[in-house]
C-alpha cells in the first residue's frame, strides 16, 4: 500500500504526516532545575566552534548522509556572536546541468521556516500598536470567525498554534500557477472550521499563520509581499530572498531544482497558496542574516524587547515537553534552550535552530525528500551531532522508574491515537483513518511507536524516566502523557509537543477495528459481487434455472449491483488516494469532479446496500429459502452497515468544498 504512505506524506507536506511535516524536532534536555529528567549524556569540553573545525566536521558527516540518503544537495548555514562561522553548499542544485549549491545565491525553499518572517512582521505591527496579541482578530478582519463555544480567536492563539482550527489541505500547495491567490480572496474562501476551544489544544495551522499575514497586510496598509521585501528583507541586506510566487525573473536562473531523489527529475515549482505560511525562497547567506538579527536582540527588525517578547513566552503545554514561544517553538538539548522552526514544502526540507545564550544559529535546507524521507533524519542528526560536539551539556545519568511501575504504565498507553493536527469535520478525516498513530508494546514490555522510527537518525529506546514520562536513550527526546482519572487523554513527543498532540481514538473511529471490518466488509461484498456473474454461468452452462423469482430476483439483483457500486466507490477513493500522492495541488481543484462524485456515489451505494440486501434477506426468510442463502444476505448486511458507518463518521458526502 506505498500510495497510501505516500499519500500521508503528501498530507503531512510543509509543516505534513504531522510529525513528519516539522521533522523531528531534536531532543531537549532539560534545565538543571528539572532534576527528574537529567540532560542526555554528551562529552564534557566543546570543540572550537571555529570556521576550520566546524568545515572539516560538516565534511564529515554531511556528505556521506545526503549520498545515503540520496539527496541531490543542501545549504547549512551556522552564525555565532553576530558573524558566519560557515556558510556552504553540498551537492547540486541542478543534477542535469551538474550545477552545485552556492551558498551566496542558491534559493532554497525553507517551507514552513517562513512563518517565522510572517511572525516577525506581526510582532513588528504589534510593536507599532497596530495589533494587540490579546485582542478578538475580527478587530482586523473584513470577514467573520465565528466563536467557538463564545470564545474568539486571538493573535497569541494563532502565533502559539492554539486558534483551534482543524486542517485545511485543498487551498494548500500546487505547481499550477493559476492557483495562486490573493490573501483577500483566500482567507475567507478556505475558513476551516475550528475544532478545540482557543487556547487549549496544540493543532498546527497553515491557514491561521496565513491569516496573521493578511492582518500584517491590513494593519499595514502594504501587500504582504511587499511589507517583507520593506521591513524585513530591505533592514537585513536579504537580496536573494522572496515570498513572491512565480519567482521574480531576476531570481529565477538562481532557484534550485526540487526533486522526489537524486536519481529522478526534477519536480515544477511549487506554488505555496498561503503564502505566509511557506512560500519563502531564500539563499543560505540571506537566512544567516536572518538569524543573526534576531540572535541580536531583533537587531534591525525591532525592538529588543520585543524581541525578547517573542522569544521567551512559553506557552502551556503537554507536562514537562516543549512548548510555543510566540512563533517560535522552543527545544531543549545539553541544558541549551533553542528557538526553532522547521518547514517542508513536497520537495524541500529545511530546519532553523536559534541559540540565544550560545549566540549560535544553525541552519539547513535540502532541495528533496531524500530516500525513505531520509531528509529528516539528516537534519535530526544534525542538530544532534553538533550540539553534543560544540553545545555540550554535562554528563548525567537518566533516572529511571522501576520495571513493574514501567510496564504498568506501557500497558497503559498502548492504543490507537488520533492527532490533534488532523480534519474532523470533511470527507479529508478519512486520511486520519489510514494514518492513526500506534502505541505499542516492545518484547521488553516498552513502549514502541512506530510511526516515530523513521523521523530520526537510529534506532528507538523509550525508558519511563518518571511517571508517564519517556526518554528516547539514542537521541534524549521525551514522549509524555497526561491522564485523567487514571485514563490516558493525551500523549505527545519533544518533536511535536509545541504544535500537537494525540488523543485516544475514540471507539466510533478507531482503527485497530474499522479497519479489519472495512476489509473483511470489502471482501464480502467482492465475493458477493463477483458470484453474481460466475454464478450466472454456471447456470447457463449447466441449462439450470434460478431458484429465484419476481421480487427476490430483483431485490438480489438490486443487493449486486449496489455491491458493484461499493466497490466502484473503493477504487474511486483509492484513485484520489493516489492522484493525490502523485501531485497534491491535484486535490486544490483539477480533481474536484470526483470528489464531488464520490461523496455522492458512497452514501448511495452504502445506503443502497444496506436496503437492498436487508430487502433480499426479508424475502429468503419469508420464502424459506436455504440457509446458506440467509447466511449470505446476513453477511451483506453486516458488511453494508460497516459501509454506512464509515460514510456517516468520516463524512462521505455531501458538496461543501472546505477541507
Amino acid at each position: 500500500m506505498r500510495f497510501i504512505r505516500k499519500a500521508m506524506i503528501g498530507l503531512a507536506a510543509f509543516a505534513a504526516l504531522p510529525l513528519a511535516a516539522q521533522g523531528p524536532v531534536p531532543a531537549p534536555a532539560v534545565k538543571k532545575t528539572e532534576a527528574a529528567v537529567p540532560a542526555a549524556k554528551t562529552q564534557a569540553a566543546p570543540a572550537p566552534l571555529d570556521p576550520k573545525d566546524l568545515e572539516a566536521w560538516m565534511d564529515g558527516y554531511l556528505p556521506y548522509a545526503l549520498e545515503r540518503g540520496r539527496i541531490p544537495g543542501a545549504v547549512v548555514v551556522v552564525v555565532r556572536g553576530g558573524e558566519v562561522v560557515l556558510q556552504k553548499g553540498y551537492g547540486y542544485s541542478d543534477v542535469a546541468k551538474r550545477a552545485p549549491v552556492l551558498p551566496e545565491t542558491t534559493l532554497f525553499r525553507p517551507g514552513s521556516v517562513s512563518k517565522l518572517f510572517t511572525w516577525t512582521a506581526v510582532m513588528q505591527q504589534v510593536e507599532a500598536g497596530k495589533i494587540d496579541l490579546d485582542k478578538d482578530v475580527n478587530a482586523y478582519l473584513d470577514f467573520k470567525i465565528p466563536p467557538y463555544d463564545g470564545k474568539p480567536i486571538t493573535m497569541r492563539n494563532i502565533m502559539t498554534h492554539t486558534a483551534g482550527f482543524e486542517e485545511s489541505i485543498r487551498h494548500l500547495i500546487s505547481s499550477d500557477p493559476k492557483a495562486v491567490m490573493t490573501l483577500k480572496k483566500q482567507m475567507p474562501l478556505a475558513l476551516p472550521e475550528r475544532v478545540f476551544a482557543p487556547g487549549t489544544t496544540p493543532a498546527y495551522s497553515n491557514y491561521a499563520t496565513a491569516l496573521a499575514g493578511y492582518i500584517v497586510e491590513r494593519v499595514s496598509g502594504e501587500n504582504f509581499d511587499t511589507y517583507i521585501e520593506n521591513h524585513i528583507f530591505k533592514p537585513l541586506g536579504m537580496t536573494h530572498s522572496t515570498f513572491r510566487q512565480p519567482l521574480p525573473a531576476r531570481l529565477v536562473p538562481h532557484m534550485s531544482k526540487g526533486y522526489p531523489d537524486v536519481t529522478q527529475k526534477p519536480e515544477p515549482f511549487e506554488m505555496v497558496i498561503p503564502a505566509p505560511a511557506g512560500s519563502l525562497s531564500a539563499s543560505g547567506a540571506d537566512m544567516a542574516k536572518f538569524m543573526i538579527a534576531h540572535l541580536n536582540d531583533g537587531a534591525g527588525l525591532m525592538k529588543p524587547e520585543t524581541a525578547k517578547l517573542m522569544h521567551e513566552f512559553k506557552a502551556p503545554g503537554v507536562g514537562p515537553l516543549n512548548s510555543m514561544a510566540l512563533g517560535f517553538y522552543e527545544q531543549w538539548v545539553n541544558g541549551q534552550r533553542a528557538i526553532a522552526h522547521g518547514g517542508d514544502t513536497v520537495w524541500f526540507h529545511s530546519y532553523l535552530w536559534l541559540f540565544p545564550d550560545a549566540d549560535t544559529g544553525v541552519f539547513i535546507s535540502m532541495n528533496s525528500p531524500g530516500k525513505d524521507g531520509a531528509a529528516g533524519a539528516v537534519r535530526s542528526a544534525l542538530f544532534h551531532k553538533f550540539a553534543d560536539r560544540y553545545l555540550p551539556g554535562p554528563a548525567e545519568k537518566p533516572a529511571q522508574v522501576d520495571a513493574k511501575t514501567a510496564r504498568e504504565h506501557a500497558q497503559m498507553m498502548a492504543g490507537n491515537y488520533i492527532s490533534s493536527r488532523g480534519s474532523f469535520t470533511n470527507f479529508m478525516s478519512l486520511f486520519g483513518l489510514l494514518g492513526q498513530a500506534t502505541i505499542g508494546l516492545t518484547e521488553d514490555g516498552k513502549i514502541s511507536v512506530p510511526a516515530l522510527d523513521g523521523l530520526g537518525a537510529g534506532a528507538r529506546d523509550w525508558v519511563e524516566v518518571e511517571p508517564f514520562v519517556w526518554r528516547d536513550t539514542g537521541t534524549g527526546e521525551r514522549l509524555a502523557a497526561e491522564l485523567k482519572d487514571g485514563r490516558v487523554v493525551r500523549w505527545s513527543i519533544d518533536a511535536g509537543s509545541p504544535f500537537m498532540v494525540f488523543e485516544p481514538a475514540p471507539a466510533s473511529v478507531n482503527a485497530a477495528w474499522l479497519n479489519p471490518a472495512l476489509l473483511l466488509a470489502f471482501g464480502i461484498i467482492l465475493l458477493a459481487a463477483l458470484a453474481w456473474p460466475v454464478r450466472a454461468l454456471v447456470r447457463r452452462s449447466f441449462k439450470a434455472d434460478f431458484a429465484l423469482q419476481g421480487k427476490s430476483l430483483r431485490a438480489y439483483r438490486l443487493s449486486r449491483v449496489f455491491a458493484w457500486l461499493a466497490l466502484g466507490a473503493l477504487a474511486g477513493w483509492i484513485g484520489l488516494i493516489a492522484a493525490f500522492s502523485a501531485d497534491i495541488g491535484a486535490i486544490g481543484g483539477p480533481l474536484d469532479w470526483l470528489i464531488h462524485l464520490l461523496r455522492i456515489l458512497t452514501p448511495l451505494a452504502a445506503f443502497g446496500l444496506l436496503a437492498t440486501a436487508a430487502w433480499h434477506l426479508w424475502l429468503c426468510i419469508k420464502d424459506k429459502r436455504r440457509w446458506t442463502m440467509k447466511l449470505g444476505a446476513v453477511l451483506l448486511i453486516l458488511a453494508a452497515l460497516v459501509l454506512v458507518w464509515v460514510t456517516l463518521v468520516f463524512h462521505l458526502y455531501g458538496f461543501g468544498m472546505v477541507y
